[in-house]
């Protein structure tokens, strides 16, 4: 059978003039055949409802996407596609998304993706055809037009719900879908590099583990599709093997917004697949639902972001390495988000008021320099450039950042794009429109994400919640794990950009606390009121600022190395993740002492270390 998914809905109403009932058919577009140029988003699944199809083609129209349909019986259908013109919160013109739909080789008349101000049902047009029918997805302009279904309809007043708890009802329902239950000693969700590390090192424990990640490929951030080097140090004291593993899998080259090599994507898959004795991988499955009850977690439910298939997770303990924290979200986990007052904690830095001001997130690019002339279409869309705001450069790093003053969960999908628009209405200017441009005749858009690295959202509450006074009065604590290295880097809006586009930046500036090395308690790796769950990554137990030292790749790893040796030690004596705390903390010692990593691997992670600590001296053996 074709990857889509569909049902047929035979309706109990009868039309005025036929003895037939109504006919429809349900398609979900990630799920063609072919994708062509097109890719799968799922990032906004919990915003919008579903993965959907997007034609990123950085202003060059990508190939067809294509699939075929099995319908209820032949004969006439009306065609409604639910897409989005996603420039309409800044403008009132018709988007850039521009796309249309053929049904067996006709190409209806409408033109999709560019109205409207929200995700809703656009009518297609008709086309009369047999049983069996091919779909095709003809993109028009390359700038990120997208579609999340298509609806084939003998009716042409019969629509399924647009938004809301009622589509995401009747997608339920209309899935086609069943269960599939597997069972594991220890579940990880999330495949970053926390993700990666906890999975692997509870597979060397023994422990029989399962790694569930939304994306094809492993890596997060760091990986070819959002391409942010790794940072921090590892073999640090006390526990100076933690962070051996990073040596296995980790990048040669650092540099963020580079070619798709330099994040060695194959590596890390590779690294993952040598476990196959203990460890299950599910690339591309994005966890949407939790069964918990009491504060306990007894199943994660899983969907493929491109077939549908459901699976359910079933196990003893888990991980939220999601980042977002969204397993715990779902299980009830106390969580924080933004910025706590001063008197939340005492902390100096704090702001005398809380807010929800959190760090942004980048949507990298770069381009390339031609031997002839290039052109890139005039792109305007609300966003005004002069000579003196626009940013007069060949390339976009971590600089470039969004929705620091937005909810980073609820409106992710308005950040993500924001940071398109800025992208190709800049570009767009110093190709078109800059006074002086030959610096940019011949170069053209070699690379822009359309995955955004994320820096900050939920904080998954733990015993411990690692404060700024921790950190600089060198707090110890005696389960003190694994060590961040990194200075406290928040971030903020660049104040060049807010006097061009206040409220509207783009561009942030990092402000570094300096702080020595500091081993973080193991307590702030494990719910504080979920008690079967483990997080590793920036959705640990800490504070606004104390995320500012510990969110860096090669320390989110080591917070996933010890996760990992804890859920070992769980599955060895039959006990919960406070447990290790409470009975088993000088086994966890001993083990972080030994690391998971292979010993005797020369360091090959020597760029991008940072910390604003004056002396770094290699320990000793």
């Amino acid at each position: 059978m074709k990857k889509v998914l569909f049902t047929l809905l035979a309706l109990l109403s009868l039309a005025a003039c036929s003895t037939q009932p109504d006919a429809s058919l349900w398609v979900e577009t990630e799920g063609f055949a072919q994708k062509g140029g097109w890719s799968v988003d799922q990032q906004f699944t919990f915003e919008m409802g579903s993965p959907y199809l997007i034609a990123h083609g950085m202003g060059q129209a990508v190939e067809d996407a294509s699939t075929t349909i099995t319908l209820p019986r032949a004969g006439k259908y009306h065609v409604w596609v639910r897409t989005y013109n996603w420039t309409s919160p800044w403008s009132e013109a018709e988007g850039p998304g521009a796309f249309k739909l053929s049904v067996d080789g006709k190409e209806l008349p409408t033109t999709l993706g560019t109205k409207g101000n929200k995700w809703m049902w656009q009518y297609a047009g008709s086309a009369r055809v047999g049983q069996e029918a091919e779909l095709k997805l003809h993109d028009l302009q390359g700038f990120d037009g997208r579609c999340d279904a298509i609806w084939l309809t003998t009716n042409k007043t019969l629509l399924p719900p647009a938004e809301g708890e009622a589509l995401a009802s009747f997608r339920e329902q209309n899935s086609g879908k069943e269960i599939r239950e597997v069972k594991y000693q220890f579940v990880v969700v999330g495949g970053g590099v926390a993700g990666i590390c906890a999975s692997v090192a509870a597979a060397r424990m023994g422990t029989k583990v399962a790694l569930i990640n939304d994306r094809p490929i492993w890596g997060g951030c760091n990986s070819s599709e959002t391409r942010v080097h790794l940072g921090g140090h590892i073999e640090m004291e006390p526990y100076t093997n933690l962070g051996n593993m990073i040596k296995e899998f980790g990048p040669l080259k650092g540099g963020n917004a580079q070619p798709a090599e330099f994040y060695e994507d194959d590596k890390k898959r590779a690294f993952l697949e040598a476990e196959k004795e203990n460890l299950d991988l599910y690339p591309s499955y994005r966890v949407y639902k939790v069964d918990s009850k009491n504060g306990h977690i007894s199943a994660v439910y899983a969907q493929h972001i491109e077939t549908g298939e459901i699976v359910k997770f079933v196990a003893p303990i888990y991980s939220d390495c999601t980042g977002d924290g969204t397993v715990g979200y779902l299980a009830g986990a106390d969580f924080s988000m933004g910025r706590e007052a001063r008197s939340d904690y005492n902390e100096p830095s704090a702001p005398e008021k809380g807010d929800k001001m959190t760090m942004g997130s980048s949507v990298q690019w770069y381009s390339v320099e031609e031997k002839t002339e290039q052109s890139f279409p005039v792109f305007e869309y609300g966003l005004k450039f002069t000579d003196e705001s626009c940013q007069k450069v060949t390339m976009g790093e971590w600089t470039w950042e969004t929705g620091m003053n937005r909810d980073q969960v609820k409106e992710f999908e308005r950040i993500r794009d924001y940071g398109l628009m800025v992208v190709y209405s800049n570009w767009s200017y110093l190709k078109n429109r800059l006074t002086d441009n030959d610096n940019y005749k011949n170069r053209t858009m070699g690379w822009v994400a359309y995955i955004a690295g994320k820096r900050e959202s939920r904080r998954l509450l733990g015993d411990h919640v690692l404060t700024e006074n921790d950190l600089i009065n060198e707090v110890k604590y005696p389960d003190a794990s694994f060590t961040t290295t990194w200075s406290i880097d928040l971030h903020y809006p660049d104040p060049k950009n807010t006097a061009h586009f206040p409220g509207n930046e783009f561009k942030s500036i990092c402000v570094h606390g300096k702080t020595n090395p500091y081993a973080v308690p193991y307590r702030c790796l494990y719910s504080r009121n979920i008690d079967n769950l483990f997080m590793a990554g920036r959705d640990i137990s800490v504070t606004h600022i104390g995320l500012g030292t510990v969110r860096v790749m090669r320390t989110t790893g080591m917070m996933g190395e010890v996760v990992g040796i804890a859920a070992g030690i769980c599955t060895e004596h039959g006990v919960l993740p406070r447990g290790v705390y409470t009975s088993h903390l000088n086994q966890l010692k001993t083990l972080m002492k030994k690391g998971m990593g292979k010993t005797g691997l020369e360091n090959n992670q020597l760029y991008n270390m940072g910390g604003a600590w004056p002396t770094y001296k290699k320990p000793k053996k």
